[in-house]
C-alpha cells in the first residue's frame, strides 16, 4: 500500500480537455458543505477549470462513503477528515504532509493554491515549500476574531502568530478588500494582494420574490420582513440582530423576522424571538427565493473577511443594514443603497434599523439601487483576477528579483 492509500486518499484522474496551468488547489471545505468560503471557493475551482486550467482539488471527505466520482469536472483528491466541534456538518483536515509530497513528486503542478489555514492547509504548506513549489494563499476567514466569541479570547495573540506565520511563507496573501489589505499590512502581514468576490446575479434577483413564501411567513403584501442569512452562532453578533428586531417590533408587531441558517446559538435565539420564522439552511433557488422575498437585510456581524450575503442580499433587490467594513462598506453608499452604521456601535445599529423599517417604500428604493450596485459584479471577471495573480506567483517564484508581486499581478491580470 502506498502512502497515498494509507493517508486514505481518493484521487479521480479527469483533467480539463486544454490545459494551461496545473492548479493544486487546498481547502478544507467545498460544497455541500453551506457556508460563504465554499461557495466563494467552488466558483473560484469551477471558473478555473472553465478555463481550461487542470485543476486539482484537495480537501477533506465530507463523509464515509463519498468518492471523488461525485465532480467529474476536475482531479479531485479526497483525504481523511474530522468533524469540527460544534459544527458536525463541518470537516476540517488533519496532518497530511507526506500523502501530498509523495502526490506532488509524481504529479508536480505548476502552483499550489492554499485557501484554508487548518491542518491540510499547514500540511499544502510544508510540502510546497519542500517541494519547491510556487505557493500562494487566501486570508478567508477571521478566525483570530473568531476566539474572542468563544470564551478564548486570550488565544487572540497566538492566533495571529499562527496566520502570520503561515501567510508570510507563501508567496502572496490574496484578500478580499482594500481595507482588510491595509489591516494585515498594519499586523505584519506580507505579500498581500486584492481580489474580490463576484455574486451569481442569475442566481439573486428580484424576479425570484415569492407571494406564495411570503403567505407562509403570514405576511401580506405591504408588510415589511426583516431577513438574516449566516451561521446562528457566536461570532455573528446575533445579540444586536435581536436587540434591534425587539425594538423594531415595538414601533409596528406586524414586522417578521426570518431568519435563515442553523448553529449552535438557534435554541437561544429561538427563545429570545419567539415569533421569528427559523428557515433553517437553504440552497440555490430556494436560498434565492428567501433572498428576494424579504425587504430589510440586518446583517450585524463583525468577523466578516468579506460577506457573501451582503452581495446576494443586495443582488436579490434588499436594501441592507450592516456595520462599516468588509463588502458593505466596499459596495454601500449609506442612505442611497443601504446604510452603513459606525463599527461596533450597537446602540446605532439599533436605530438605524428601526429607522429603515419604519419607512417600507424607502427600503424597497434602496434595494433596487442596492441590485443595480452588484450588477458588475461578474464571477467571470474575478477568476481571470484570480488567475492573473497564479501567473504572477509562478513568474516570481521563476524570478526572485522580478517585479513586486502587486504590480506583476496587475499585469498578468
Amino acid at each position: 500500500m502506498n502512502t497515498a492509500q494509507a493517508e486514505g486518499i481518493v484521487v479521480d484522474n479527469l483533467k480539463a480537455a486544454q490545459r494551461s496551468l496545473r492548479i493544486a488547489f487546498v481547502t478544507e471545505t467545498y460544497p455541500p458543505e453551506v457556508n460563504g468560503v465554499a461557495m466563494t471557493i467552488a466558483r473560484i475551482v469551477e471558473g478555473l477549470h472553465r478555463r481550461n486550467h487542470d485543476v486539482q482539488l484537495i480537501r477533506p471527505r465530507q463523509d464515509g462513503n463519498e468518492s471523488a466520482e461525485r465532480s467529474p469536472r476536475f482531479h479531485e483528491v479526497l483525504m481523511r477528515g474530522l468533524p469540527i466541534p460544534r459544527y458536525p456538518n463541518l470537516r476540517m483536515g488533519v496532518p497530511s504532509k507526506r500523502a501530498l509530497v509523495q502526490l506532488w513528486s509524481v504529479n508536480r503542478p505548476d502552483v499550489v493554491h492554499i485557501a484554508t489555514e487548518g491542518a491540510l492547509g499547514w500540511s499544502a504548506l510544508q510540502a510546497a515549500l519542500h517541494l519547491k513549489l510556487p505557493v500562494c494563499s487566501d486570508f478567508r476567514t477571521n478566525f483570530h476574531a473568531y476566539s474572542r466569541h468563544y470564551g478564548i479570547g486570550w488565544l487572540y495573540k497566538p492566533i495571529m502568530a499562527y496566520l502570520r506565520k503561515f501567510h508570510n511563507r507563501t508567496q502572496c496573501t490574496m484578500v478580499p478588500t482594500e481595507a482588510l489589505r491595509r489591516d494585515l499590512e498594519a499586523g505584519g502581514f506580507k505579500q498581500l494582494t486584492v481580489v474580490s468576490r463576484g455574486v451569481d446575479t442569475q442566481l439573486f434577483t428580484p424576479l425570484r420574490r415569492s407571494q406564495a413564501l411570503r403567505e407562509q411567513w403570514g405576511v401580506a403584501p405591504d408588510d415589511l420582513v426583516c431577513l438574516y442569512v449566516g451561521r446562528i452562532a457566536p461570532e455573528k453578533n446575533l445579540a444586536t440582530l435581536t436587540a434591534a428586531f425587539e425594538a423594531i417590533s415595538r414601533q409596528n408587531p406586524r414586522i417578521r423576522l426570518v431568519v435563515v441558517g442553523s448553529g449552535p446559538q438557534q435554541a437561544e435565539l429561538q427563545a429570545r424571538c419567539p415569533n421569528a420564522i427559523f428557515a433553517g439552511q437553504r440552497k440555490g433557488e430556494d436560498l434565492a427565493a428567501h433572498y428576494a422575498s424579504g425587504d430589510l437585510f440586518l446583517f450585524p456581524s463583525l468577523t466578516e473577511t468579506f460577506g457573501n450575503v451582503t452581495t446576494e442580499a443586495m443582488a436579490s433587490g434588499l436594501a441592507v443594514v450592516a456595520f462599516n467594513y468588509a463588502a458593505a462598506a466596499q459596495l454601500i453608499r449609506s442612505g442611497d443603497n443601504g446604510v452603513l452604521v459606525p463599527m461596533d456601535d450597537q446602540d446605532a445599529f439599533v436605530r438605524v434599523a428601526v429607522s429603515a423599517a419604519a419607512d417600507l417604500a424607502a427600503c424597497r428604493a434602496m434595494g433596487v439601487k442596492a441590485c443595480t450596485t452588484t450588477s458588475e459584479l461578474d464571477w467571470a471577471s474575478i477568476v481571470a483576477r484570480f488567475e492573473g495573480v497564479l501567473e504572477a506567483v509562478m513568474v516570481r517564484a521563476a524570478a526572485p528579483q522580478a517585479l513586486p508581486l502587486r504590480a506583476t499581478a496587475r499585469r498578468a491580470a
